[in-house]
């Protein structure tokens, strides 16, 4: 476990930066990212390089003892590259071309950009890959950030042209996949096909996802550019690129694949304010952030990376990019920062040293104040770094593994279908998939979240939110696994060409399940269905999705079919059926919760109810408890006093407490907690 910060030295004087470096050293910082929007000062004009100042940083920050991720320019393609390649900007589905003045000003499919970025990352690949002080790199800087992944640029229609070509082999093979007779819409050859944009009404949805599919590649293979060359000049050193939080618009576990760490930017009040919660949730978090997106995003992100996973960005007080931006509550940026460790990061990094007193990020607080003085966030992380020595001195494996019976399935493609055909305004995948991570949270499990084709073997319970297209190899797992497997509504719905299964919705899965979705209907956020629940939980409500199930009734069914639960007009609305739960519905927070809770006692598993305020981590020889209540939380009186290696029993409001434990983790209760 280590601290990292991010550093602008081309912002600062330069005899401020022997201070700064022995400042952070001080401080307990260990590693330092530079240079990810420096390429105007790399390359001033064309082919001239001025690498005197960048040498000087790179060599002060490690005779501190500092190691530096060394980043690529990327992000920030300087004005006389414009200037000099305009196709190089980005087009929007309005048709107008996006300006230089800001950031991330590119086109991924453009041909200039891609061997102009080639060159730049030649050019300080080779001259500091094997720099001693240079122990890491990262590609670029938040990849599709400021909605970049989608152009409509005349190169991203070329090159979508080759994608169908090489996808599809021949144009009568792309019109039967497609459907294109509807409409009269078939094509000669794929030189016809323009982008799905600008059309009197829908444009054909299969044309649209496979577009999406396409942006996704194109980013996928300008990052393995950038890897490659990193690689030459660079060998050993691990390569890492800082993904956003809940950013969907491309596949993160196929960028993820070539590289070695998938870090990401956790800006928890930003993200509640900018996502969908309710008015009400927002307001009660408004300055710790909810207890369980940050940690979704851990979790995601652990689950691709092949090292230990990092946030390269955390949050260390008011941020500047939200529609209000409240400060943190003193203790979440410690709270935050023990979070991360606690779901395996490596290494928690800081934005930024010091705030910025000009341009757009002017707003945004950093460690410390423009006047360089300490601000709360650098404080709370000197805490975090003391208090990881304190752990070291004393022996405790806190870098351990987390081993979970539990999975999550999130699938990017989802995503992108259901925003192509969402049927219901509403119907928000990402949202679905965090409410369903939820509620395994607040049972007090620790949740792998894997891609559909990640191997499932070792799970005793596995969760599948609403996955329109389900795998050949995903339906071979669950068909072999001995796990409870939880089936989202919409399932199975669609092919991956985008149409109706033969058999109807679920699909494939409907050998493991015998149940047939012969109609659907969404549901406006003011119309809720009741539903009535055999066992422990009534009656709750249904929400956004209905799924109209006719359910197998033959004899070799009968036995192992359950109908567990049904909505008001008498449809099945949660059947069961050996150990394949499928839910007609997305339910109440409350039922949900109560329903996963139940399926885990038939897993074999032993949920905690948590305290909504109240979240548990396991890892290596730790257990983790984080209150994100206004309350001090008492931990039970069970755990030793000489167990605790952080905190106490008792964890006053926005405070952390680790004490040592044995035995399998996601399988024993946590020791019991009260609000106080």
């Amino acid at each position: 476990m280590r601290l990292g910060v991010c550093y602008y030295p081309e912002h600062w004087p330069e005899p401020l930066w022997k201070e700064d470096a022995a400042r952070m050293k001080a401080l307990g910082i260990g590693q330092v990212r530079i240079a990810e929007f420096a390429w105007s000062r790399i390359e001033p004009s064309p082919g001239e390089f001025d690498w005197g100042w960048l040498d000087r940083a790179i060599d002060t920050l490690g005779a501190a003892g500092l190691e530096v991720v060394m980043c690529t320019p990327t992000a920030t393609p300087p004005k006389w590259l414009i200037d000099r390649h305009p196709d190089i900007l980005p087009v929007g589905a309005d048709g107008r071309t996006r300006a230089f003045g800001s950031r991330r000003h590119y086109d991924f499919s453009s041909p200039a950009y891609f061997e102009a970025s080639k060159a730049i990352c030649e050019a300080i690949a080779s001259r500091y890959g094997r720099h001693p002080a240079v122990a890491y790199w990262q590609t670029d800087n938040e990849y599709g950030c400021h909605q970049t992944v989608v152009s409509y640029s005349p190169a991203a229609l070329a090159r979508f042209r080759e994608w169908l070509a090489a996808r599809y082999g021949s144009i009568d093979a792309l019109n039967r996949a497609w459907g294109t007779v509807f409409w009269s819409m078939e094509y000669r050859c794929f030189d016809e096909i323009d982008a799905p944009v600008g059309t009197v009404t829908e444009a054909h949805p299969s044309h649209r996802l496979d577009y999406r599919r396409f942006a996704s590649s194109e980013v996928k293979r300008y990052n393995r550019m950038q890897v490659d060359v990193i690689r030459q000049h660079s060998p050993g050193r691990p390569i890492a690129h800082n993904f956003m939080q809940l950013f969907t618009e491309f596949d993160h576990y196929k960028v993820a694949d070539d590289l070695d760490v998938a870090a990401w930017d956790s800006y928890p009040l930003g993200a509640l304010e900018e996502q969908w919660y309710d008015p009400e949730v927002k307001a009660k978090y408004l300055r710790t952030g909810h207890p369980d997106f940050a940690s979704f995003n851990h979790d995601l992100y652990r689950g691709m990376s092949k090292l230990p996973f990092w946030v390269m960005e955390q949050q260390p007080g008011p941020v500047n990019w939200a529609k209000w931006n409240p400060a943190p509550l003193p203790g979440m940026v410690r709270l935050w920062s023990w979070e991360a460790f606690a779901h395996g990061a490596g290494c928690v990094s800081y934005f930024r040293w010091r705030q910025a007193p000009f341009a757009q990020e002017q707003m945004h607080a950093g460690l410390n104040t423009p006047d360089n003085q300490l601000d709360v966030g650098g404080s709370e992380a000197e805490r975090v770094a003391q208090e990881i020595r304190a752990i070291a001195d004393a022996g405790v494996d806190a870098d351990g593994n987390i081993d979970t019976p539990v999975a999550l399935v999130f699938d990017y493609e989802a995503k992108w279908l259901f925003e192509v055909q969402p049927q219901g305004a509403d119907f928000h995948y990402p949202r679905f998939a965090v409410e369903y991570y939820s509620a395994l949270r607040a049972l007090g499990f620790d949740v792998d979240i894997v891609p559909a084709h990640a191997p499932l073997d070792r799970y005793k319970l596995i969760v599948v939110p609403p996955l329109p297209v389900v795998p050949d190899a995903l339906v071979r797992q669950l068909e072999n696994t001995r796990a409870h497997v939880v089936i989202g509504p919409r399932t199975g719905s669609k092919t991956a060409d985008l149409q109706i299964p033969g058999n109807l919705p679920p699909g494939a899965l409907a050998s493991l399940i015998p149940v047939r979705v012969w109609r659907v209907e969404s549901m406006r956020p003011n119309v809720n269905s009741r539903v009535t629940f055999s066992g422990s939980a009534p009656q709750g409500q249904a929400r956004h999705w209905r799924d109209l199930l006719d359910v197998d009734s033959s004899s070799e069914s009968r036995e192992s079919m359950q109908i567990r639960a049904v909505f008001s007009d008498g449809h099945p609305a949660y059947v069961k059926h050996g150990a394949m739960h499928y839910l007609a519905s997305l339910f109440d927070d409350a039922s949900t919760q109560a329903l996963f809770a139940r399926i885990a006692h038939e897993a074999g598993l032993a949920p905690a109810y948590l305290d909504d305020s109240i979240r548990v981590s396991r890892r290596g020889a730790l257990t983790w408890v984080f209150n994100y209540g206004p309350q001090t939380h008492q931990l039970s009186a069970d755990i030793p006093n000489d167990a605790f290696v952080v905190g106490s029993r008792d964890i006053e409001p926005q405070g952390v407490a680790a004490y040592r434990t044995t035995g399998a983790t996601g399988t024993t209760s946590t020791p019991h907690t009260t609000a106080r």
